[in-house]
């Protein structure tokens, strides 16, 4: 096995053990991604001299006074929203060209302060406005999406080009690009990693977390990344999380839910989630339908709260340089300029209401299980997906349909893979849990990962 395959934990270990050198590791990552850049267009920004002497320092430190954490000397990249200092954040337009960060965002600066080795940056659908991402290719087939807007963060982890990588979530823009590239994601309880230095979406929306390869490596990066910051408004104190989650599922009631999650959702990715719920019950759980609430209401809510940000966001280079927008993006953009004041209050009062309904569920189960997406990963420029009801959707809102309710709640999702279609592409299972029960996530999907064969395998790179 070449470094690159490693996954954190077994690249920590070996750090830590001294087998491994993060020179030798992060010349292996450097190798992989000069091997399938070409084909995967994962990075914006490949900083491999600076990653070489991060390296080279943090080999330093380790050999003088022992390494720092379990990410010391670990390479990793950041989506190109997230500041570096002295590196480019584009956020994958053109309407940033030649923007260089002057400061490290807070997520830089602690994984930075653990020991981190940066790689680069990594492609986001621009300004994070879209669920395909279309610089970047599918890590298991090229000619289908990487999912958005995480693209690139989640194609270069199941490529071997990082050995982890951050992402943001406002819509599942973590979570769809792990779940189509079958990479582990989760969006924390919002508020709980600190979004200072990322360029934003949607601010009461948007959510900064890692792209891993285990449930296990998830942990290790959040434990480094969580934590309060006063120079973000919404962030908050949570509870510090076991940096190992596992141990077995008896007593716990996992959610399965009765409507919203399995409506319109292929045969496939029914079957592979509902035999993951089913593997949960076997690990001690005990299964509970649930009604999901407010369910005709979710993506209604959702637009109606990103599309109004977002464009207050763009407002003064919308107007100045619309032009170097990319077409989508420009549209949608657009289109929150007609979006009125009571509709934006509408929607605040409606996430509200969704909020507490959703506590409520949640005082009847430990965790809730569905579906990550509803399709794997569609064909690249394909637009609408016909489903067996014969409704036609787009794909864009396909991919944000089971997503959103946890943007909306600010609950924390996991994303693990659960199997493979016919065409040999990933499945994703998402969980979620109460608010600042991280730690419950990542202990159910944990336990289910240590249950299965081939957890953390890299992608095949079909050619």
């Amino acid at each position: 096995m070449q470094p690159f395959e490693l996954s954190l934990v077994e690249a920590s270990r070996a750090v830590r053990a001294r087998e491994l050198s993060p020179v030798e590791l992060t010349e292996s990552v450097l190798a992989r991604i000069a091997a399938v850049e070409e084909r995967l267009g994962a990075y914006v920004t490949v900083a491999a001299d600076a990653a070489l002497a991060a390296a080279v320092r943090a080999e330093r430190e380790i050999a003088g006074s022992g390494p720092r954490g379990p990410l010391h000397g670990i390479p990793m990249a950041l989506k190109d929203l997230i500041d570096a200092e002295g590196i480019p954040t584009t956020a994958s337009s053109h309407v940033r060209t030649g923007h260089v960060a002057e400061r490290d965002s807070r997520v830089a600066e602690r994984l930075g302060a653990a020991g981190a080795v940066l790689l680069g940056k990594t492609h986001t659908h621009e300004f994070a406005y879209g669920l395909t991402t279309p610089q970047t290719n599918n890590a298991w087939d090229h000619s289908r999406v990487a999912g958005g807007s995480s693209g690139g963060s989640a194609v270069a982890v199941a490529a071997g080009g990082a050995t982890f990588a951050m992402g943001t979530d406002t819509g599942g823009s973590i979570r769809v690009p792990a779940a189509l590239n079958g990479v582990v994601g989760l969006k924390p309880t919002y508020g709980l990693v600190p979004r200072t230095g990322v360029t934003s979406l949607s601010w009461s929306l948007d959510h900064v977390g890692p792209l891993t390869r285990t449930v296990q490596d998830v942990a290790l990066v959040l434990s480094a990344t969580a934590g309060h910051d006063p120079r973000d408004p919404a962030s908050v104190s949570g509870p510090m999380l076991d940096r190992f989650p596992g141990g077995d599922l008896r007593g716990l009631k996992v959610g399965v839910p009765r409507n919203h999650y399995f409506d319109r959702v292929t045969p496939e990715v029914e079957e592979s989630v509902r035999g993951a719920i089913e593997r949960l019950a076997e690990l001690g759980a005990e299964l509970v339908d649930v009604e999901i609430p407010m369910a005709r209401y979710i993506q209604a809510v959702q637009w109606g709260l990103m599309v109004p940000e977002a464009t207050a966001y763009h407002e003064r280079s919308l107007r100045a340089t619309p032009d170097l927008y990319a077409a989508d993006v420009r549209i949608l953009l657009e289109a929150g300029e007609l979006t009125s004041a009571g509709d934006y209050l509408r929607a605040q009062r409606a996430r509200t209401m969704m909020r507490d309904a959703w506590a409520r569920m949640f005082d009847g189960i430990d965790v809730l299980a569905a579906p990550t997406v509803p399709m794997t990963a569609a064909e690249a420029g394909q637009e609408a997906v016909e489903w067996a009801d014969g409704t036609t959707e787009a794909v864009s809102d396909s991919y944000v349909r089971l997503c959103a309710p946890a943007n909306i709640t600010g609950v924390p999702a996991l994303t693990l893979p659960v199997g493979h279609d016919r065409a040999g592409l990933p499945i994703g299972m998402q969980l979620m849990a109460r608010p600042f029960h991280d730690a419950t996530v990542l202990r159910v999907g944990r336990v289910y990962e240590q249950s299965v064969a081939g957890a953390g395998r890299l992608a095949p790179l079909a050619a």
